[in-house]
């Protein structure tokens, strides 16, 4: 919550007056909480892996231009920021709502949705030699000649190898003409996972669902509108094996929202 001018003052007031003793005694306490923590039952025996990208004004945005602003309201004792921030930047949520009239929003996606098995499929050997790699019916028939059909309700994840090229101009890779080249999926894949298989999102880890060079979205248009949903820009996929995942949504709440930036957890 935002805090009003008076607020801020009379917190540091109170700081202020406090003893340095009770400060002290105070931050000795709590020393011992975070040490002294341990893991939920489920995560003793797994490994949790993050796979959200810290999102910054410096962070490659689809349109170009930050995806974000941070206006510091307080520092010191106490601290405060405002952002302003476009939905679709940095890792994020896709709801169905982004490419349909009456599509769900990001607060009405089910829960029961949002913690879910991945597939990850690996096109990184031909993304390294095409940026404008899209994966194929034929990616998805090895990787589940190797590994068993997708399973139900999963979420697909595209590894790319683009969520290593944050850092620089390399992950929107625009031509001389401002046409980006990043791989995405190919629509005849949308089109084998919506009616052949039971799934209820995509990931990718590049900017868009879409292959960089599509003007008219046909995964986007395909997909979202029947009430699946989709993740961009999501970080570490590498981390995660073929199979045998859970994935963790932390999806935007916001009334009404297309999408937003949002926590991905994978407990392997």
């Amino acid at each position: 919550a935002m805090c009003h001018p008076n607020c801020i003052a009379t917190v540091a007031e109170r700081l202020r007056a406090e003893p340095p003793r009770r400060r002290f005694l105070k931050a000795a306490a709590m020393a011992p909480v975070a040490a002294a923590f341990t893991p939920p039952a489920f995560a003793q025996s797994a490994k949790v892996i993050d796979l959200t990208h810290p999102f910054s004004p410096d962070f490659p945005t689809f349109f170009g231009k930050p995806g974000i602003s941070v206006n510091i309201l307080a520092s010191g004792a106490y601290n405060s920021q405002e952002w302003l921030v476009n939905e679709h930047a940095g890792t994020h949520m896709d709801a169905p709502l982004h490419f349909s009239e009456n599509g769900l929003s990001s607060d009405q996606i089910p829960p029961e949705q949002l913690i879910s098995p991945v597939a990850v499929v690996d096109i990184r050997p031909k993304a390294a030699n095409n940026p404008d790699a899209q994966l194929s019916p034929d990616d998805l028939q090895k990787w589940e000649g190797e590994n068993g059909p997708v399973p139900q309700n999963a979420v697909v994840a595209m590894l790319s190898g683009w969520g290593e090229l944050t850092g620089g101009a390399k992950f929107r890779n625009a031509d001389d003409n401002g046409t980006m080249h990043f791989p995405g999926f190919h629509p005849e894949a949308a089109e084998f996972l919506m009616t052949e298989r039971q799934v209820v999102g995509m990931a990718v880890d590049t900017l868009s669902l879409d292959y960089g060079p599509s003007s008219d979205f046909p995964v986007h248009y395909g997909w979202l509108p029947t009430g699946r949903w989709g993740l961009e820009c999501v970080a570490h996929l590498e981390k995660l094996p073929p199979v045998g995942a859970t994935l963790f949504v932390g999806s935007p709440m916001v009334k009404g929202s297309t999408g937003g930036q949002t926590r991905l957890l994978a407990v392997v």
